[in-house]
C-alpha cells in the first residue's frame, strides 16, 4: 500500500493521460497470457485509471446468453491477489481496483466466503442493523486482503416490481426507510474495513421488468413520484457523504424531457437531477458500458465512452473501446470538462490508497459465526397457524426434501430429536405419502425468477395438491419471492430461511423443534 501511495506523488500527467484516469476497463481473474498482455498494454500505453475485475469472459457480466461455460479455478482468489499485485507494479500511475461483491468475494471468486444476498439482510429487525454493519466489514476486509479499494455496492434500488429480474433479491426490500437504513450500514462496515462503497443504480433499478444487461428498462413514474420513492436513498446517502453513486442503464422520461435514453448517456439525469438538484459531489460511475442497452447504440468504436463522459460519468466502467475512447474525448470534450472529473477520480483515489485496513483475522469460521447470527435474526414466520404446528411435536410426520439430497443438513439436525421417515421427491409422490403431518423443505435452484425460479411446474402442482388434504409446514430456503408462484391458502405454515447455508438450515431446524423464534420481518410483499 505504501509503495502505490507513493505513486500519487508521480509527475503532473498530460491532457491525454488524465483522460485515460477515466478508464476502467474489465480484468478477468481467468484471463490467458495474451488477455493479460493487452490488459498490459492499456495500464502502460493509456494510463487507464483502474481496473473492475470478473470471474472470467465466461461469466454473467459477460456472458449475456450464457452459451460459455463458466470454468471453476479453485485457486481464484490466489490469482486474482497476484494478477493485481502484477498489474499496479508495472503502472506508473496507481491503478484503484474495483470489483462488484455485493454478498462477498464468493460472487466472483471460488471458495471465499459468501454473505447473505441483501434480501436476507432486509428480513432483519431495526434492532439488529449492526449485523449488515458486520457484513460489510467482513466483505470490506476479504477485498483488501487482496488489494481490492472499491466495492460496487450497495444496491440502493428499492424493489417494488416484483417481477424485477435483474434487482430482486440484490435489494434490501420495498421500502424506502428500510432500504436506506440498510444501504448505509453495509457502506459504512465496507468504509470501517478501509474499503471504498458505491450506491447504484441511479436513479433507481427497483420498478423494472426489463434486464438492463439485454434491453432498456423504462420507467414512466412521475418526477415527484420519483423524488418521493426511487431517489429517496440516494438523497440519504449524499446527505450523509458518500463517495460515489453509479449509474444505472434505465431510461426515465420524466427526468429527460420525454425522451427513452439510458441514464447513463443523460446530461439532465447526471448533471441537472443528480449534480444540481441533489448537490452530489462525488464521483460518478457508469453501470459497465459492454451491456446490451447500451452497447450496440454507436457502430462508431469510442463514441459510447464520450457519449457517457460527456453526460456526465466520470469514470467508464468496462469500457471496451479504450484508446478509440480517450481520442474521441480528446477530440470533443473541454478543457474544465476533462479537469473537473480528473480531479474528483484523484480524490477518490488519495481516499483509497490513504484508508487504514483492519487486521486480516476475518477467516471462514467467523463468517461462519456472522452467517449463523444473521440466520437466528432473518428466521421469518412468514404464515403461522400455532395449533397445526403443535400437531408435529406430538404425532407422526413425514418430510420431503425439494432441491436437494434427502439428507440435506436441515433434516439431519432434526432428527438428533426426532424420528421420522425422509420420502425421495418423485411425480408420483402423491401416492407415497402416507401420514397427515408432512414438513416440506424447499430449495430453489435459482434465486432468480426466470422460469419460475427454477421450479418444476409439477413440484408447484404437488405441493398445492399435499396441501388441500395434509397439515403441511414449508420452510423456504431461497428467494421468498418464490412463494408468489404458489397457491399457498392451504399451506398451514411457511417460514423463510432465505438461503441455502448450512447454518441457515440448523436455525430453521431450531425453529421447527421450538427450539428459536422466527424475528424476521417479510422484507417485500409475497401475495399476488
Amino acid at each position: 500500500m505504501e509503495k502505490i501511495a507513493q505513486k500519487m506523488n508521480t509527475p503532473t500527467l498530460s491532457k491525454i493521460e488524465k483522460i485515460g484516469q477515466f478508464f476502467f476497463p474489465a480484468a478477468f481473474i481467468n484471463d490467458t497470457d495474451q488477455e493479460i498482455k493487452e490488459i498490459e498494454k492499456l495500464i502502460l500505453d493509456h494510463k487507464i485509471g483502474g481496473l473492475t475485475f470478473f470471474h472470467s469472459r465466461a461469466s454473467a457480466a459477460t456472458n449475456f446468453e450464457g452459451k460459455k461455460k463458466v470454468i471453476r479455478n479453485e485457486d481464484s482468489a490466489k490469482r486474482l491477489s497476484e494478477l493485481i499485485t502484477h498489474y499496479q507494479s508495472i503502472t506508473s500511475s496507481p491503478l484503484l481496483i474495483s470489483i462488484d461483491a455485493e454478498w462477498g468475494l464468493a460472487m466472483r471468486v471460488e471458495n471465499a466466503p459468501q454473505y447473505p444476498y441483501a434480501i436476507t439482510l432486509g428480513a432483519l429487525p431495526k434492532d439488529q442493523t449492526k449485523l449488515i454493519f458486520e457484513v460489510g466489514k467482513y466483505i470490506g476486509n476479504d477485498l483488501a486482503s487482496i488489494g481490492i479499494h472499491l466495492n460496487l455496492a450497495p444496491v440502493a434500488d428499492i424493489n417494488v416490481n416484483p417481477n424485477n429480474p435483474v434487482i430482486g433479491y440484490r435489494s434490501f426490500g420495498e421500502k424506502k426507510e428500510q432500504v436506506t437504513h440498510k444501504a448505509l450500514a453495509l457502506y459504512n462496515g465496507l468504509q470501517d474495513s478501509g474499503v471504498l462503497g458505491c450506491f447504484k443504480h441511479f436513479p433507481g433499478h427497483g420498478d423494472t421488468e426489463v434486464d438492463s444487461h439485454l434491453g432498456l428498462p423504462v420507467i414512466t413514474k412521475s418526477k415527484q413520484e420519483l423524488y418521493a420513492q426511487e431517489l429517496y436513498p440516494f438523497i440519504k446517502a449524499i446527505a450523509s457523504g458518500i463517495d460515489s453513486i453509479l449509474i444505472g442503464h434505465l431510461a426515465v422520461p420524466s427526468l429527460t424531457k420525454g425522451k427513452n435514453i439510458s441514464a447513463t448517456l443523460s446530461k439532465e439525469i447526471i448533471k441537472d437531477v443528480l449534480r444540481k438538484e441533489m448537490g452530489f459531489k462525488g464521483v460518478v460511475i457508469s453501470d459497465a458500458l459492454n451491456m446490451h442497452s447500451v452497447s450496440k447504440l454507436y457502430p462508431e468504436k469510442g463514441m459510447l465512452e464520450w457519449k457517457a463522459f460527456d453526460a456526465g460519468n466520470d469514470i467508464l466502467c468496462f469500457a471496451e473501446n479504450v484508446e478509440a475512447g480517450i481520442r474521441t474525448i480528446e477530440k470533443h470534450a473541454t478543457d474544465l470538462q476533462i479537469e473537473e472529473s480528473f480531479i474528483r477520480i484523484q480524490k477518490l483515489k488519495e481516499k483509497a490508497f490513504k484508508q487504514k485496513t483492519m487486521s486480516r483475522d476475518f477467516g471462514p469460521k467467523k463468517a461462519k459465526t456472522l452467517n449463523f447470527n444473521i440466520a437466528k435474526a432473518s428466521i421469518t414466520l412468514y404464515k403461522s397457524n400455532k395449533e397445526s404446528f403443535k400437531k408435529f411435536n406430538h404425532e407422526n410426520f413425514e418430510a420431503i426434501s425439494i432441491g436437494k439430497k434427502e439428507d440435506c443438513q436441515f433434516f439431519k439436525e432434526i432428527k438428533q430429536s426426532r424420528s421420522f421417515n425422509v420420502l425421495c421427491y418423485t411425480r408420483e409422490i402423491l401416492d407415497t405419502v402416507s401420514c397427515t403431518n408432512i414438513i416440506i423443505a424447499l430449495f430453489p435452484s435459482s434465486i432468480k425468477p426466470k422460469n419460475q425460479f427454477g421450479i418444476d411446474p409439477e413440484i408447484i402442482n404437488v405441493i398445492t395438491e399435499l396441501s388441500k388434504t395434509k397439515n403441511i409446514v414449508l420452510y423456504l430456503f431461497g428467494n421468498p419471492y418464490a412463494l408468489r408462484v404458489f397457491k399457498t391458502e392451504n399451506i398451514n405454515n411457511i417460514v423463510l430461511a432465505y438461503q441455502d447455508f448450512d447454518s441457515y438450515q440448523q436455525v430453521a431446524a431450531q425453529h421447527f423443534l421450538g427450539q428459536r423464534q422466527a424475528i424476521g420481518k417479510p422484507p417485500v410483499q409475497l401475495s399476488k
